[in-house]
């Protein structure tokens, strides 16, 4: 639905792989950027809060351990490569594709 809406092909996601994201979900706004995959990285970055250049600001997830955090993301992890969202407890939500992210970087 989330894809149909934003004009985004479906692109499903392995489930055995790990998603990166920053060490405090907790904080607003709840962001999320997908990248291509990468050795075992679905290619999803999730943060909230501000955006830190940090080595370490990102860490691996199994997609399952961050469905339980945050199950309302599931519904943008189909979105294709190169959407990002930003959303809140408030029921913010923004969807856009970003042309700078074809690939890593």
């Amino acid at each position: 639905m989330i894809c149909k809406k934003y004009n985004s092909n479906f692109t499903p996601i392995d489930e055995k792989l790990f998603i990166g994201v920053s060490s405090n979900l907790e904080l607003e706004p709840l962001n999320g950027l997908r990248h291509p995959k990468h050795e075992k990285m679905i290619g999803w970055y999730i943060w909230s809060g501000e955006w830190s250049d940090e080595d370490d600001f990102f860490k691996p997830l199994c997609l399952e351990h961050l469905i339980e955090l945050k199950p309302e993301i599931i519904k943008y992890l189909g979105l294709d490569i190169g959407f990002r969202f930003l959303t809140d407890k408030k029921g913010y939500e923004d969807v856009w594709l970003d042309e700078n992210i074809k690939e890593l970087k």
